[in-house]
């Protein structure tokens, strides 16, 4: 059967724009001309702009001068030239009499909408009109000396997901630039308490990647009319190469977005931490009014024999990346975004809607400006796709693809729950059979000897190649947060049996193999207040509440201390899948709903020899049995140090008592 694992179909469908379906019957896309240059859009040679749009069904092609982004009437009117390749070209004047463009094709003897072309990277208010804009000359002081922090391999990534305006909404927050791309880059913060906020936070914590929801420029924040403070996840996009303007102090002035995003990326870098955008390729918040079909009626989306646009994002349309002009689009973006914002990893969302042969081009034209940008995504859909699955870029087909990573729900949803069925425990919560996803989750979803994959709940078979094709997580901005989920699906739990299940449960995340993702503020128990579907709802329920870390400082400091035990030891972070299986072991024999394992042999020529890793999912304390001999305790529960927080022996044939709904590290050096 289908299978959502991040979001239900009502989600999905409410958090996307809409669009109509065109009913039409299409022509042979195939058999249109390509164009294979680098210049589409806008290129600047000496400050002297030329413009290039593919349009190979146009009769005719006029570009558009505007005095502003929005509003008045054209300043200048050109007539475009019929080019190469189906496309249509202009060389505009050394000085153009407006600031802003549209280009506006006639089909079939039909005048279509003004737009913007799809290479747009400048925008004004909206995104309705393109700028006059090289953003290679919009850039904060020093940025040609910006550089991406060192990353040796994928497994030492520690992936924090955020939203802009969470960060830093809170009145609390004590960031001055709230919800905008300036307030993520804002030094020094502090909040109730004294605590850092924002990104010093985010350094305290740890993690070496800062994953932002969408900033490319959507359509559901009117940029007009900030004051209305509305918000939303930002999954309905209008263009894929500009960043969102309610981000930017001036939506209006096209250089204010642009900048102030280089001047986040740079600030990022200074303090070691690495950008990943989440890309939404997959669609476009509204089909008929888009540049893509008013510039190539049908081309950018896929559609059904009858006509009308397929589906598979859930959203109204699903775009058509088989094609060459729009896999060609979709990689340039990318590249565009690596290079000219010094980007160091993107999130596909919905990746299973787009095939193979775009998701392998992207990484090679990603290769060719730096090997160590990560990619990883969503490995599926949200419906069906015309798209035959062995051709999808979906986790079963992983295998296929070099280097780009995929969500595990599996794990997921065995620690926490069914991500749908809200009141369904799992394995932190005493939810019994769950031990072989956890464990399938532990080898990073590869091959390893002794795991029983029938017994897995999702997929009966491994998917990765290498432990860094697999993000482990529990939670993320879709569905309730992890506090929320364990709070619902075990009524009557206390406080303080909640805050184990919670530690336990990102606790599997941070020791298992893969690459651990963690949504920012689950590392102060942040709750939604219930919400599963927060997408656009008020910043009072998506903000950080800054005042829950002051609250909650002993279980940030877990958190913390739980990275760094990651980043400390090389053993948890194994780069490939012989060395998983090599080094680690499941232990047998292991009663219901408990999991153990060791990693042997300096795994990966860690300090410690041998680590022995035991999970009790029971809500009662539970023996089980460890192999004997002499260790010393670095985790037990809520308490983490590396330097020993005591020692235990075991003696041959004596088990060793597991405290309720908790995690012990054992270490023997």
């Amino acid at each position: 059967m289908k299978f959502l694992p991040f979001l239900s179909l009502l989600l999905v469908v409410s958090a996307c724009a809409v669009s109509p379906k065109t009913g039409a019957k299409l022509p042979d896309f195939s058999a249109y001309p390509t164009y294979t240059g680098s210049d589409l859009g806008l290129t600047f040679v000496r400050g002297q702009a030329t413009l290039r749009v593919w349009a190979p069904t146009a009769e005719n092609m006029q570009l558009k001068l505007y005095a502003e982004g929005t509003g008045g009437a054209p300043v200048a009117e050109y007539t475009m030239q019929k080019s190469t390749g189906g496309t249509w070209v202009y060389q505009l004047p050394a000085r153009p009499p407006g600031r802003f463009y549209v280009v506006q094709a006639t089909i079939g003897g039909k005048q279509m909408a003004e737009v913007p072309d799809p290479y747009v990277h400048a925008v004004g208010l909206n995104g309705q009109r393109g700028a006059l804009l090289d953003p290679a000359t919009v850039s904060p002081p020093a940025w040609p000396d910006d550089r991406r922090p060192e990353l040796k391999q994928a497994t030492d990534i520690v992936i924090g997901e955020a939203h802009v305006r969470d960060l830093s909404m809170h009145p609390q927050s004590g960031i001055t630039h709230k919800g905008k791309f300036l307030g993520l880059a804002e030094t020094g913060t502090t909040g109730p308490s004294g605590v850092s906020t924002g990104l010093q936070h985010l350094q305290e914590l740890g993690i070496t990647h800062l994953h932002l929801l969408p900033t490319n420029d959507f359509a559901s924040v009117d940029e007009s009319r900030l004051a209305e403070n509305r918000y939303n996840w930002g999954y309905d996009p209008r263009h894929y190469s500009v960043p969102e303007g309610s981000y930017s102090t001036d939506p209006a002035d096209p250089a204010s977005r642009i900048r102030e995003l280089k001047q986040l990326v740079q600030t990022l870098h200074r303090r070691e931490l690495r950008l990943v955008l989440d890309v939404v390729y997959n669609h476009t918040a509204d089909a008929a009014r888009s540049s893509f079909d008013q510039l190539v009626p049908g081309y950018y989306y896929r559609q059904r024999p009858d006509g009308t646009y397929s589906d598979a994002a859930a959203c109204g349309n699903e775009v058509a990346s088989e094609r060459t002009m729009v896999r060609k689009l979709i990689v340039e973006s990318v590249a565009y975004w690596a290079r000219e914002y010094h980007v160091d990893g993107f999130r596909f969302d919905l990746m299973g809607i787009l095939d193979l042969r775009t998701m392998r081009a992207v990484r090679v034209a990603l290769d060719e400006i730096d090997h160590s940008i990560f990619v990883y995504g969503e490995g599926w859909t949200a419906g069906s796709s015309p798209v035959p699955e062995t051709e999808r870029a979906v986790k079963a087909n992983l295998p296929k693809l070099d280097r780009v990573a995929a969500f595990g729900d599996e794990l997921r949803d065995a620690v926490k729950g069914h991500y749908a069925r809200q009141t369904e425990a799992g394995f932190a919560s005493g939810q019994p059979g769950l031990e072989e996803s956890v464990k399938f989750g532990i080898v990073a979803a590869t091959q390893h000897p002794q795991l029983d994959y029938a017994k897995v709940n999702y997929s009966k078979a491994p998917w990765a190649n290498e432990p860094g094709q697999a993000i482990n997580y529990v939670a993320c901005h879709d569905d309730r947060v992890l506090w929320d989920k364990l709070t619902v699906a075990n009524p009557g739990a206390s406080e303080a049996e909640l805050l184990q299940m919670d530690l336990l449960s990102n606790t599997i995340v941070f020791t298992s193999q893969g690459v651990p993702f963690l949504p920012v503020g689950d590392e102060f128990l942040r709750t939604k207040g219930g919400s599963h579907n927060s997408y656009n709802l008020p910043d009072s329920v998506n903000q950080l509440d800054w005042a829950r870390k002051a609250r909650y400082q002993s279980v940030f400091e877990f958190y913390r201390k739980l990275i760094g035990l990651r980043k400390t030891h090389p053993a948890f972070r194994l780069p490939t899948r012989e060395l998983v299986e090599k080094h680690l072991a499941f232990l047998p024999a292991m009663p219901a709903n408990t999991i153990g394992y060791q990693l042997l042999g300096h795994a990966g020529n860690d300090d410690w020899g041998r680590i022995t890793v035991l999970f009790n999912g029971n809500r009662a304390a539970t023996a089980v049995p460890v192999p004997a001999g002499s260790y010393t305790v670095v985790l037990r529960g809520q308490e983490i140090n590396q330097k020993g927080l005591g020692n235990v022996t075991v003696a041959a044939g004596q088990p060793l008592s597991l405290p309720a709904s908790a995690a012990l590290i054992l270490v023997q050096p």
